[in-house]
This record gives C-alpha cells, sequence and structure tokens, in this order.
C-alpha cells in the first residue's frame, strides 16, 4: 500500500495519475484534506482518506496499513515544519516502512529561505528511524510560466536573478520520478537531486516568450526588495512576495541549478524542455 499526502494538490494529483499507471488503484491511498475533493480519484478505485497536515489527530488512521508514505511537502510555508513532524510522528505509529519526501533542490546548502523548513523535516527523517529518501526538487518551470499573462499585458517580464540559471522541470517529470521511487525496491537511503536537463537566465526565457508570442517581452532585472514590492503591489500575499523574490535572489547564486541529469535518468526519458511549458502556457493565455 502506498500512500500519497497532499493528493488533490497539482503534484499530488500527478503523482497518483503516474502511479495507476504503474500499480492497482486499491493499493493507492489519496491522503487529503477534503475527502469530496477526491470524488474522481475514488471513482478510480484510488482509496481516500482524510489527512489534514492541521488536524494530527487524522493522521494515522490514514496511514492505517500503509507501508510507502510519499510525503508532499505542504504549501504553508512557516507551518511546514510542525506539519511534517505530525505526519512523520504518525507514520511511525501507524508502522509505515518507508518514507519519500519532496524536499528541496540541495536543500543541505541552499541559500534560499524556504530551505529552512526542508533542512529541518530532513533531520526529523533522520531522527524518526523510519527508512527514508529524498526527493530534492528543483523548481517547476510553471512557477515562472504563471508570469507569462502579466509579461504580455506589460511587455515585460520581471525578475531578480540576475544572469543566474535556473534548471527547471515540469511539474510532471517531478511526479513521474515520485511514481518511480514510490515503486522500485531499495530507495531507502537514496538522495536525489532532481532539476532540468537544460537551464536558462530569465533573460532568455522573456525572449522565448516574445519568439513564440510575436510580442514584445523584456526581460527587466530588480533587486530582491524591488521585486517583491512588485509582486506586492500585484496583489500576492505579502508572504509569498517575499518568498518568490528570495528565490530569484538565490537562483542569482545558483540555487536553482544542477547539472547532476539525475531526474532523467530516475525517468528514464529527457525532462520536459522549458521552451515547451512556455508554449503550453500560451496556449492556455
Amino acid at each position: 500500500m502506498i500512500a500519497v499526502t497532499g493528493a488533490t494538490g497539482q503534484l499530488g494529483r500527478k503523482v497518483i495519475a503516474a502511479l495507476l499507471k504503474k500499480v492497482p488503484a486499491e493499493t493507492i491511498v489519496a491522503a487529503v484534506r477534503t475527502p469530496a475533493r477526491a470524488a474522481d480519484l475514488a471513482a478510480q478505485g484510488v482509496i481516500v482518506r482524510q489527512a489534514d497536515y492541521g488536524q494530527p489527530e487524522t493522521l494515522e488512521a490514514a496511514f492505517a496499513g500503509v507501508e510507502k508514505l510519499l510525503l508532499i511537502s505542504g504549501s504553508e510555508v512557516g507551518q511546514r515544519e510542525a506539519q511534517h513532524r505530525a505526519v512523520i510522528a504518525a507514520a511511525r505509529a501507524a508502522g509505515v516502512r518507508f518514507i519519500a519526501y519532496t524536499s528541496l533542490l540541495h536543500a543541505d546548502t541552499s541559500p534560499l529561505g524556504l530551505a529552512l523548513e526542508h533542512r529541518a523535516t530532513e533531520a526529523l527523517l533522520r531522527d524518526s528511524g523510519i527508512p527514508f529518501a529524498l526527493l530534492r526538487n528543483g523548481w517547476y518551470t510553471e512557477n515562472y510560466a504563471a508570469s507569462i499573462p502579466p509579461a504580455l499585458a506589460h511587455h515585460a517580464f520581471i525578475g531578480a536573478a540576475g544572469t543566474g540559471r535556473i534548471a527547471s522541470a515540469a511539474r510532471q517529470d517531478y511526479a513521474d520520478a515520485a511514481a518511480e521511487v514510490m515503486t522500485r525496491p531499495d530507495q531507502a537511503g537514496k538522495v536525489y537531486e532532481l532539476a532540468g536537463d537544460d537551464s536558462y537566465t530569465l533573460a532568455a526565457f522573456a525572449a522565448e516568450i516574445a519568439a513564440q508570442s510575436g510580442e514584445k517581452v523584456d526581460y527587466v532585472n530588480l533587486s530582491q526588495a524591488e521585486f517583491a514590492a512588485a509582486l506586492k503591489s500585484a496583489g500576492l500575499p505579502e508572504g509569498l512576495a517575499e518568498m518568490l523574490a528570495d528565490s530569484d535572489a538565490g537562483a542569482e547564486k545558483g540555487a536553482l541549478f544542477s547539472d547532476s541529469r539525475q531526474l532523467s535518468s530516475l525517468t528514464g526519458r529527457p525532462t520536459t524542455a522549458w521552451q515547451a511549458v512556455i508554449r503550453a502556457a500560451l496556449a492556455k493565455a
């Protein structure tokens, strides 16, 4: 039995879909905050159980009979260490034998503020006594593709990454990698640094948007503080704006780059080209 937390999230749904190609639906547990949102998964034969990071009392029952658990990191920055601690404690109480955790690229050395909670969670796993693997995910290309509509509207793609190179991959790539780890034997102790096969600067990203759309789109590099302020003025919550600006500043230092190709090695196929993600986003814009 394989359980996936956050199974109705953007990554979780793709992991479940990838697992359904490998194992019977009745051996998959979709652990979700709101079971009603997983009706489509239940219709496919997936076992749906409530598992709310914010309600630890729901967790142990959700993991009953589970052998392997994919802990997809929570989305509430600042609360994740406590939430992940509760998940790991419940997994231990339920007798889970293996946990894979979606961490952050180079979490142990990353300058990103996001890395703090990931490092803390990795430490919790080491102390838990449960065999585990780390899926240190790099950036999702979709994170930058989400800025395409305002970039087209204002003829400017803004950021604070300077000339830093970003080796991102599509969310589907990371989901497929997670499904591989959850269905392969002997994964305990593995640490995967996962990133795209190719890399780009944000100037190149903006140029590709321009080339594909036929619109003028220039990259405008801002300071970290200026970028955060711009994101807040655009309506993003303060915490999210500060996190994105910090991540761009980290990218300038190489925090979002890796040429390990461990992701494509794990999935057995090249990672999705960043140009293809732009093309898909433009088709929806």
